[in-house]
Parts: structure tokens; sequence; C-alpha cells
């Protein structure tokens, strides 16, 4: 069986599994209260997946990492490939801490957050949260534009010239 067979299967199974997580996640609801709001009954679930998916994912990228520095030892990768990945990796980099400093200037100054159960959230911590959900964002959309501009075959005509 082909690479992207493999590859289409698992993306098919992980998005039928996510799907179905957050169709009962959203669709049942609980008797159990959490301050005057009910909870959902498959919380628990959807953290489990969300945990197993970033757990599978991190071995994975391990595992691609040292698999590709074991098979590119000696060669230089863009001689032989024409993708400069010294060049890539420092550029994935750099993106990720600007969109933490970024999401950190964008949380600055946030109050303390209390909760309904009357528990006090410190402004820093708040802070600390609103940089991780900015960074998420902006990396989300750098994300999207990267498979977009993959998918359109752009940097493939313009190497192949």
């Amino acid at each position: 069986m082909k690479i992207q067979n493999i590859s289409k299967y698992v993306m098919l199974g992980v998005m039928a599994i996510s799907a179905i997580v957050f169709g009962l996640f959203f669709g049942l609801w609980g008797d159990e209260k959490m301050g005057e709001y009910d909870a959902p009954q498959f919380t628990d679930l959807l953290l489990v997946l969300m945990y197993l998916l970033a757990a599978v994912t991190t071995l994975l990228v391990v595992w691609a990492v040292v698999k590709g520095i074991a098979s590119t030892r000696g060669n230089d990768s863009a001689a032989t490939t024409g993708v400069p990945g010294s060049k890539i990796i420092t550029g994935t980099c750099l993106l990720f801490i600007g969109s933490m400093v970024l999401g950190y200037v964008l949380g600055i100054g946030e109050p303390d957050f209390t909760a309904a159960d009357g528990t006090v959230t410190p402004g820093s911590m708040v802070t600390i949260v609103d940089m991780f959900i900015w960074s998420i964002y902006i990396l989300a959309v750098v994300a999207f534009a990267a498979v977009g501009i993959a998918m359109s075959g752009v940097l493939t005509k313009t190497a192949s010239k």
C-alpha cells in the first residue's frame, strides 16, 4: 500500500473519530452543574482525545526528525532535493517565537479573572493564556495559507523552471 493511501486513510479515520467525539460533546448534555451552567457529559472524552492526538503527533514528529537526520547524514539535502531544510527550520522557529511575542504583547494588561465558583486567576496568567491563544490564531492562519499555496501548485511550477 502506498504511503499516500495510508496517510489518506489515517487522516479520514482521525477526522471521523474527531467528528464523533465533537458530536457527542456538543450533542449530549449532562445533569452536572458547573455554577449556573450545565456541563457536557463527554468533556473527559474530548480532553483524552486531544491529549492522545497531541502525544501521537509529538512522537511522530520526533520519529520523522530522527529518521530524516539519519537518512541525510553526510549529504547536503538542499543539493539533493532542492529544499533548503535549514532555512525552513530557521523560519519556522522564528515564526513560532514571533507569534508568541506578538501574542504576549496583545495580551498585556489583562485584569484578574474570577470564575463562577469564585476562583481568581491572576492577570499575569490570563496574559499567558492570551499569548497562547493569539499564537494559535497566527500559526493557524499561516498554516492555512501554506496549505493553500502548496495545493495551488505555484511552488512546484517555479521550482521546476
